[in-house]
């Protein structure tokens, strides 16, 4: 049976490699890749599987490490700090999903209530993993809408173990009326207890131990413990009748929590991932392709039904929340499909009845097309969103909702000139402003987190809340009046849009636009700004400085550096790589030359004599720079220093020349010794 199930494994990962480029190339999430496997190698595709109860069994491991990681990347700390977009935001949108699909299918499919609420639960959830993916790699999850898409999926993550713990209820597995009711309490009994035991054990065991085993500096002993945690905090919550899962989750949480967590989390994440493969070969194993292909027209008007519901449903919770409409649009097409945990969720109705035969192949078919879509969706989004957003829909709705900023929003700008406009609120926008008002400079600024401009408002700042991609916002800002406007947000594309407004209310601004890569300066400067700075490259800019001065060139000649790189668009970086001889030559420059530190050891024939008896730089050919006495420094140290045993002396010469005093130094040393 081994063997079969190691043929099977090398099946499954050779197979998966081909589908895998396949989707990479296209541009399709690896978990459509997987689902993708697992029906070609299953018993409905080329039954290429001996050992499929085995590979199930690797599936369910994996669902413990993905509930495992997910606990280690839950941050408390995060939750703390988007807890309104989180508690409200992720809440409203499970409960209004879980709400409008019972009802659907109530009504209109004509389903019991027990199984149309457990469709609810698997509709409510989306990716996770391709959503947080895809918009890492657009640098844009620190924008607001990025900021309410991780809110929510948070809360999903969350709430997904308490979905697994209800199904079995929905089932009427814990009997009738009060039955029932006992059955919750005893439930809601046993998770406060082991939620009790797990904050003890975050509060004084688990760091106690992992600092112990850390102290080994033993990564094979580390390891064993992390897995031995999550496994045996699983195995207790199995005991007292909980999920696996819940376990799983529970033990992650505790480490999270811990100085250990990150270190964890690096450790587990490549067992998670190949766990997880198997997770998701074994759901694509039950798809039948067959189904799909003969009810091609049902699947589709479902996939579509689902995504244009979640993206309904969502705009409201996002406008609720108080955002731009145009981040609330933004919000809604990033979490618009069926998530994994989704299929985590399935297998749990498979086992009370919830989904069988042709129901599930639906489910099945119906979450990989809305998952296969969504990189899709997400890519076209800002573009959907500005034709939307043409429609004649009232300011405040554009601006957003959030009560108790609307009132301000013109307050303090009204008598403003030659101000700066400050466009974002983060890291750049936060120096900026400090250094505006060190510089007793006017300044506005723009905000779309309302908990920010309540926060800001509190101190003083003159701050407003809105989009500014919207010339009403621009306005009440005072961009006729305004000097110079800075951009300073994460979104590109609503970078690109502000750009072009703010040109067109004031061509003669001074416009400096902040964005994350090199290939976005260009289509910038089009639109009208004057400078645009590239963290990618300002970054290369302050190292090379670095370098130069290491290498002791001029200041002068670095500051003609600068001013050469940052005036052609970066462009001296951009391009082949160029002689810097108007700079300094590098090939000449200092390149044989170096500085060392020496001490006087005890006997030193240097000790007692003055730098001009030495004769250093006469005989040697090397400068002393400057000598270290104990505490105090002397740089420069004149002809008549008298040089004592214990000096540290730093030399500079070339290469050559310092060998030859390094050597001289020893002999002498030794001599001396000897």
């Amino acid at each position: 049976m081994e063997i079969k199930l190691l043929q099977d494994i090398a099946i499954i990962f050779g197979l998966a490699i081909i589908v895998l480029q396949v989707c990479h190339r296209i541009k399709i999430p690896a978990i459509i890749g997987f689902l993708v496997t697992g029906a070609m190698v299953g018993p409905h595709g080329l039954h290429l599987l001996k050992s499929v109860h085995e590979v199930e069994l690797l599936a369910e491991i994996g669902v413990v490490l993905l509930l495992f990681t997910i606990g280690l990347e839950f941050s408390i700390k995060e939750l703390f700090r988007l807890k309104r977009q989180v508690l409200i935001g992720g809440s409203l949108q499970v409960i209004l999903t879980i709400i409008c699909t019972s009802l659907i299918f109530i009504f209109v499919f004509e389903l019991p209530g027990n199984r149309s609420i457990f469709i609810g639960f698997l509709m409510a959830l989306s990716s996770t993993a391709i959503v947080l993916r895809l918009y890492q790699e657009r640098a844009e999850l620190d924008s607001p809408h990025g900021e309410n898409i991780l809110a929510i999926l948070i809360f999903q993550d969350v709430i997904v173990v308490l979905l697994m713990l209800l199904t079995p209820f929905l089932a009427g597995a814990g009997g009738e009326g009060f039955a029932m009711g006992r059955s919750l309490l005893i439930l809601l009994a046993k998770t406060l207890f082991i939620f009790g035991v797990v904050l003890l054990a975050a509060r004084y065991l688990v760091p106690h131990a992992l600092f112990l085993v850390a102290r080994t500096r033993s990564s094979e002993l580390f390891l064993l413990s992390i897995v031995a945690i999550c496994l045996f905090t699983a195995w207790i919550t199995s005991l007292v009748g909980l999920s696996l899962g819940l376990g799983a989750f529970l033990a992650g949480l505790v480490i999270s929590e811990s100085e250990y967590g990150t270190a964890a989390l690096g450790n587990m994440t490549p067992f998670r991932d190949i766990f997880m493969s198997f997770f998701f070969v074994s759901i694509g194993m039950l798809l039948d392709v067959r189904i799909i292909l003969a009810h091609p027209g049902i699947i589709g008007l479902l996939a579509l039904g689902i995504i244009f519901m979640k993206f309904g449903l969502i705009l409201l919770v996002a406008i609720l929340l108080g955002v731009s409409l145009r981040s609330s649009l933004l919000t809604a097409f990033a979490l618009a499909q069926v998530g994994e945990f989704s299929f985590v969720l399935s297998k749990v109705g498979l086992e009370h009845n919830f989904l069988v035969d042709q129901r599930y192949q639906y489910f099945l078919a119906v979450a990989v097309i809305t998952m296969a879509i969504t990189p899709f969706l997400v890519s076209f989004s800002p573009r959907l969103s500005e034709i939307i957003l043409r429609l004649p829909f009232p300011d405040r709705l554009k601006r957003g909702l959030a009560p108790g900023v609307q009132d301000e929003a013109g307050a303090g700008t009204e008598k403003l000139r030659n101000h700066i406009i400050i466009i974002g609120y983060g890291l750049n926008g936060r120096n900026l402003t400090k250094a505006a008002l060190s510089a007793k400079i006017p300044y506005v600024i723009i905000e779309t987190n309302p908990e920010t401009v309540r926060r800001e408002k509190k101190e003083g700042r003159n701050i407003l809340y809105g989009d500014a991609t919207h010339v009403p916002v621009l306005e009440h800002a005072g961009i006729r009046e305004a000097r110079v406007a800075v951009i300073a947000i994460s979104d590109y594309v609503a970078s690109r849009q502000i750009s072009r407004q703010i040109k067109e209310l004031n061509p003669f601004i001074h416009l400096i636009v902040r964005t994350r890569f090199v290939n976005e300066i260009d289509p910038l400067r089009e639109l009208g700004a004057d400078e645009v700075i590239p963290e990618e490259y300002e970054t290369a800019v302050e190292i090379f400085i670095r370098v130069l001065h290491h290498y002791l060139v001029p200041q002068q000649d670095i500051d003609r550096f600068m001013t050469e790189a940052r005036a052609d668009g970066y462009q001296m970086l951009r391009s082949q790589p160029r002689s810097l001889v108007s700079i300094c030559d590098m090939s000449g420059c200092l390149s044989d030359s170096e500085m060392k530190v020496i001490q006087l050891e005890e006997g030193s024939p240097f000790a007692g004599k003055t730098i001009a008896d030495i004769g250093m730089r006469k005989n040697y050919g090397v400068t002393i720079l400057a000598i270290r006495r104990q505490e105090n420094m002397e740089p420069n140290p004149a002809a008549d220093t008298l040089l004592q045993s214990g000096d540290v002396l730093i030399l500079f010469g070339t290469t050559e020349n310092m060998i030859k005093c390094m050597e001289m130094c020893r002999s002498a040393d030794a001599s001396a010794s000897s």
